[in-house]
Order: C-alpha cells, then sequence, then structure tokens
C-alpha cells in the first residue's frame, strides 16, 4: 500500500484551518497523519486553495431529480408541495437516470454522504456502490386519519427492503402538518435510537395553522382533496405539537427552520434529550427556490446549536452542491467565518448522521473524503469559488 501527500495554501481539518500542514494518506484515502511540511519528506503534491474533509449532505431528496426545472420558483410551499405530488410520476427509466446524474453531480463536488428523503425503493438501486454512504429517511405522511394504516404499512414495507439491503434506515415523519395523531402513533416505536428528521416551520403558515386551524395549510388540504373535517386546533404552536414525539431518537434533525423563533428554540432545548443530537439542518438555496426566504441563521447561532447543511432536491434547487449552499450563506451572512461554514459541512453533519467514526475531520483512522476548495480569495469563500473531490 502506497502513500499519498497533500499540501494545500490552507487545511480544514474538521474543526480549524490549519497552515503549513500536510496531509498524509493511504491509496484509498485512509488517513495516516497531519504533518508539518518541514517532516513530510517528499513527494508531496501541492495545490492552490483549501483542503477539507468531505461534505455531508444531511437533507436530499434524491428520487425527485427528475424535476430538475420543472417546477416554477418562488410560487410559495403550498403550490410547491401541490406540483410535486401531481408531478412527481415519471418512468421509471427516467427517474433513474435523472438519480445517477444527480448522485454522479454529488460525488464530483465533494458530497460523501447523504441523509435522503425516501418515499420509495427505487433509489436503492442507485445508491449501495460506496461513492456515497447514505442513511435513508422513509417518509411517513398522511393528514387524514383514515388512511393511516395503509399509509405506515407502506413505510414499514420499505423500511423492511432497505434492511435487506444492509442499508442505514429509519421510518421518519414528512411534517407536522402530515402526519395524523394515528399516523404518529404508528411510526413512534420506530423511533428508538435511531436517527429521525422532520421539515420543520418551512412555511409561515405551519405555525398559524396549529394556532387556530386556519390559514394556506387548510387551503392546501382543500386544493388536494384531503378531509380536515376532523381536525381541532391545539391552540399552541408547530413545534410543541410534536418535538416530544420525537424523544426516543439518538438524534434529531429539524430541516429548513425558515421561520423558527425563539421560543421555538427555548422549548426544543428544554425538550430534548439530554444525550439526543440535535441538529438544524440549514438548505438555503431551496428556502429561496420556494418562499424566497432565509432562515434566521444568526438567531441559530447565537443559541449555539449544531447547524448542519444540506440541498434539499433538484425540484427545489438548481444544483445539489453543499459548496453552493455555504456561498448563498456566506454572501447574506459575511460575518461568519469560513472555518463555522466548513463545520457546518463536514464534522457536525458527521455527527447528526452518526458518521463521525469515519467521516468528517482528518483524523488518523478515518476516510473521510478530501475535498479541494479553489478560487478562495483574501481567505474568503466567493462567487467564483468551487470544491471538487480528490479522493
Amino acid at each position: 500500500m502506497g502513500y499519498r501527500k497533500f499540501k494545500a495554501d490552507q487545511m480544514f481539518n474538521g474543526t480549524d484551518l490549519l497552515a503549513n500542514s500536510i496531509l498524509i494518506t493511504d491509496d484509498l484515502g485512509k488517513i495516516i497523519a497531519v504533518v508539518n511540511d518541514k517532516d513530510a519528506g517528499e513527494d508531496v503534491e501541492v495545490l492552490a486553495g483549501i483542503l477539507s474533509p468531505g461534505f455531508i449532505n444531511a437533507h436530499c431528496h434524491l428520487e425527485l431529480s427528475h424535476l430538475k426545472n420543472k417546477i416554477p420558483e418562488r410560487t410559495g410551499l403550498i403550490e410547491f408541495v401541490y406540483k410535486v405530488v401531481t408531478e412527481r410520476h415519471l418512468p421509471e427509466g427516467t427517474i433513474l437516470h435523472a438519480m445517477k446524474i444527480a448522485q454522479d453531480e454529488m460525488i464530483q463536488n465533494g458530497i460523501v454522504a447523504v441523509g435522503d428523503i425516501c418515499n420509495n425503493i427505487l433509489s436503492a438501486s442507485v445508491k449501495g456502490k460506496g461513492e456515497i454512504r447514505y442513511y435513508n429517511f422513509i417518509e411517513a405522511s398522511g393528514w387524514n386519519p383514515h388512511v393511516a394504516v395503509e399509509r405506515f404499512e407502506r413505510s414499514r414495507v420499505i423500511y423492511e427492503k432497505y434492511l435487506e439491503e444492509k442499508q442505514n434506515v429509519s421510518i421518519v415523519p414528512h411534517a407536522p402538518y402530515s402526519v395524523s395523531e394515528i399516523l404518529w402513533e404508528k411510526i413512534t416505536p420506530y423511533f428508538s435510537g435511531k436517527i429521525v428528521t422532520i421539515h420543520n416551520q418551512e412555511t409561515i403558515y405551519e405555525d398559524e395553522f396549529f394556532l387556530n386551524g386556519k390559514g394556506e395549510l387548510a387551503k392546501m388540504y382543500e386544493m388536494m382533496k384531503i378531509d380536515n373535517a376532523f381536525y381541532k386546533s391545539p391552540g399552541i404552536g408547530s413545534v410543541p405539537s410534536y418535538f416530544e414525539k420525537l424523544s426516543a431518537a439518538s438524534s434529531v434533525i429539524l430541516v429548513h427552520n425558515t421561520f423558527i423563533k425563539q421560543d421555538d428554540i427555548d422549548y426544543i432545548q428544554k425538550a430534548k434529550g439530554s444525550q439526543q443530537v440535535l441538529s438544524f439542518c440549514l438548505c438555503p438555496n431551496a428556502n429561496m427556490y420556494i418562499e424566497k426566504a432565509l432562515p434566521p441563521v444568526d438567531l441559530l447561532m447565537h443559541n449555539n446549536v449544531n447547524i448542519i447543511l444540506g440541498t434539499d432536491s433538484l425540484a427545489s434547487n438548481h444544483q445539489l452542491s453543499i459548496m453552493e449552499e455555504i456561498k448563498t450563506i456566506s454572501k447574506r451572512f459575511p460575518s461568519i467565518t469560513i472555518e463555522t461554514l466548513l463545520s457546518w459541512a463536514t464534522l457536525n453533519g458527521a455527527n447528526a448522521l452518526e458518521l463521525n467514526d469515519t467521516l468528517g475531520s482528518f483524523e488518523q483512522g478515518k476516510k473521510p473524503g478530501i475535498v479541494l476548495i479553489e478560487n478562495v480569495e483574501e481567505g474568503l469563500i466567493n462567487d467564483h469559488t468551487t470544491s471538487r473531490r480528490l479522493l
């Protein structure tokens, strides 16, 4: 087994930016050591840019890749959801081809692991080759209580098939407004010791619906011909209506958080389990695509929560690139350092997906993937910054 030695202008090791450091790996990318450049010897590959561990895409819908450029931008979540539900069904070959192209794109731009939402078994045939590690989230949804048993059984069958494929998998709720109490009761036993993710406060109308049962979400059910007559509003916000149901999970990932408030964060931090890993996943390009809004990144940072990054789907994004998500955040929040942004994209994401034994940082024995970030000017991410996977 041979060795490879990499040197760039800087190295991000998962927590810190280092200068004058050499990364030593075996031929397959397993980390041997990080050493001072004086101690590295010869045969060093010298590169321009920043070396980083591979990126973690903590929230994706690979199975929607065939909807790229099919759904108009900035229509709002209600119209977007309706379009996805009504336009997602195309021939299987078309869907598979789009997923393969999307996966290749993620590999090339430095993504090594994905938290992927699955509504069927189709994407399993694209995964499993080892170039990307997947955690599969089987998404249960069904607002009408009468469909709860049927929807649960469908999710359970898909879950069992992913287990047979020896892939990491959980059954998870889609969103607070799309899971009936009966369906919650069916899926909650599957949370124990698992990673659970949920779309949280992606639209401003979510809290309104739980507070008074009215607003655009109620109109969405009517538009989708979903009988909502059974529903009695709890008179509380969205987060208190569901968060404690996730208490048995080992790791919880709240996705989007576009309209989260301080009261919600306070509630979550008090209600979370003492050993539970809690992460807030940001998908800024999707939020801009759908709602033309960004989550309150500064508020989340002020509360010192674990922030991670996702791309959402090609139905709501023009690409599946964590670097493009970083660029969007950096442009809108220029005070956030590169170290912080890269920690969200690497080690924080690996911790959330429980893959930090091998991914997320340049530590001896890990095999985190190696990414070169290029075109960083004066230590700043800019419109021309790119990323590519080296190993």
